[in-house]
């Protein structure tokens, strides 16, 4: 099947030159991969599914006479056109094809993680999303925790509706994007049974340092650190020397943690004599701050990245990428100091002037 009509691809058949086939997120992960980075394997059902899809029983037209032109100050409009197009998108079937592409993927990717139905995080990978000055990240679902055929195709349905959301509609509406322009594709990626995870910036985010490497921790999987829900060990390494030069031990009071009988994430409480032990031993911290550095290099940029750490595998192979974007706050400031200082525009110019201005910053 050629790639014009690819359905389906690895995640390490992904490249960045791929996305407006695989979406942002799927794209940087295949990246990852051929840079020698732990991704945890999986695939990517295409735009090429997605339009397949909403091609199908007139979804395409039903979906753009539903939110083009909606006004996108008008909130009571945006969630009456949300609603009705998710509903729309939701119930419409899939084709027998495509439930038998996704079944057998599934099926491969449980026989090589050695569990069958293993569980899966299903996300969103937007074409226009984790791209530096039109950044769609957060605006999908993701579903974490998804474990069998079925529930898998319920949850690729949710995840291409999300692109509907009333938040996404009024996004691209005040963006300048039109709907029909924006296809999604979806990743489909083994679950990492986090012991801890969080966050982490190949600059300092608090000033633009880029000789350091800041990493935020907390117990559990990585959305108390993502929401702001707890405040997370904070850790400052020094990226040349992979010293740790400041560490914040935080009082973690809730973590995210798998509920094993519902097969779900769920929020609990931090013991009291747990909550101000540090959740990264030292050598995690180094390693960590190391593979940060090898994303930094592959990409030429600053990079915002999600990880996680998996107890039950031996050290040295259990910290996971789950996702790695450009850092946009700082990057774009140096991108426009040094377009007034007449820095020219092609790539190479802008990483070696983005270089020179976070030098002089420093």
């Amino acid at each position: 099947m050629g790639a014009g009509q690819q359905m389906i691809m690895w995640l390490q058949d992904c490249r960045t030159d791929a996305l407006p086939l695989v979406g942002g997120k799927c794209a940087s992960l295949g990246e990852l991969i051929h840079a020698g980075v732990r991704v945890p394997p999986g695939f990517a059902l295409t735009t090429n599914a997605f339009r397949a899809f909403m091609a199908e029983g007139d979804l395409s037209r039903d979906v753009a006479a539903a939110v083009e032109g909606v006004d996108p100050r008008d909130l009571d409009a945006l969630e009456a056109a949300s609603r009705q197009v998710r509903r729309r998108v939701e119930e419409a079937p899939f084709s027998t094809q495509m439930e038998d592409l996704v079944a057998e993927h599934y099926r491969k990717l449980s026989v090589q993680c050695c569990m069958p139905a293993t569980p899966v995080a299903v996300r969103s990978s937007a074409t226009a999303e984790d791209l530096p000055g039109a950044s769609f990240a957060g605006q999908q679902d993701t579903y974490l925790w998804i474990r069998g055929v079925d529930d898998l195709l319920e949850r690729v349905k949710r995840c291409i509706s999300s692109l509907y959301t009333g938040r996404a509609i009024a996004y691209r509406a005040r963006n300048g994007f039109r709907h029909g322009d924006v296809a999604i594709a979806v990743g489909v990626q083994k679950m990492a049974h986090a012991f801890c995870a969080g966050v982490m910036f190949t600059l300092n985010p608090s000033n633009g340092d880029r000789s350091s490497i800041v990493i935020d921790s907390n117990f559990g999987f990585g959305e108390s650190v993502v929401s702001g829900e707890v405040t997370p060990d904070h850790f400052v390494v020094n990226k040349v020397s992979l010293e740790i030069v400041e560490r914040t031990i935080s009082t973690k009071t809730v973590a995210h943690v798998l509920d094993s009988r519902a097969q779900r994430t769920v929020a609990q409480d931090v013991p009291p004599e747990r909550q101000t032990v540090q959740s990264l031993i030292d050598d995690e911290i180094t390693e960590l701050a190391w593979m940060g550095k090898q994303i930094e290099k592959h990409y030429g940029r600053p990079m915002d990245i999600e990880w996680a750490l998996d107890k039950r595998l031996p050290a040295g192979g259990n910290i996971f990428i789950l996702q790695a974007r450009p850092e946009t706050v700082w990057s774009a400031k140096a991108s426009s100091s040094a377009q007034r200082d007449g820095a020219p525009k092609s790539s190479l110019d802008y990483i070696l002037a983005t270089m020179i201005q976070g030098q002089r910053v420093h």
